[in-house]
């Protein structure tokens, strides 16, 4: 499993102090305005965060050390990473780069049914995009069809809903 996970990007400054403008890759914008430090740009460079906020379905944050727009600006279209490490998930939530690459079985019979290629956000529930031999399925992320999602062997068992896998 990867060590920092990709949470957003930064899109632009804010103001005259340094401030930075995120656009978040989470269910909630708010999420990652309650991380003390978070890392940017491909060396995943750690900055402490002085302060957030939510502005608009984005996130304005302040780091130590960015004081200054142009500061600031060096930062943009840089992806903003967190450490797996500083976050406790719910029993049962998973995050997505977990659930991508899993192999899909089925839990009564143990036939395969592809890999997870995407992992689609649609409010009522989740849905899992199922590839197999180039062919896609829509596999709705709800506990009649979940079975057990196992993250270390990477496996992911699921009772499929009539039709779902017959191939006429």
């Amino acid at each position: 499993m990867k060590e920092f996970l990709e949470t957003g990007k930064i899109v632009n400054i804010h103001g005259l102090r340094g401030e930075i403008k995120i656009m978040p890759w989470s269910d909630d914008a708010q999420f990652l305005c309650e991380f003390d430090v978070l890392y940017c740009g491909r060396d995943k460079k750690a900055f402490e965060v002085e302060n957030a906020r939510v502005h608009k379905n984005t996130v304005l944050a302040k780091f130590r050390g960015i004081d200054t727009p142009e500061a600031a600006n060096a930062l943009r279209n840089s992806i903003v990473y967190i450490d797996r490490d500083d976050v406790e998930l719910e029993d049962g939530t998973y995050f997505i780069a977990d659930l991508i690459g899993l192999t899909v079985k089925d839990a009564d019979t143990d036939a395969e049914y592809g890999t997870v290629k995407d992992v689609f956000q649609t409010g009522a529930n989740d849905v899992y995009e199922v590839e197999k031999d180039g062919k896609s399925r829509y596999v709705p992320a709800i506990p009649d069809v979940i079975i057990s999602t196992d993250i270390e062997n990477k496996v992911l068992l699921i009772r499929p809903l009539e039709g779902l896998f017959d191939e006429n």
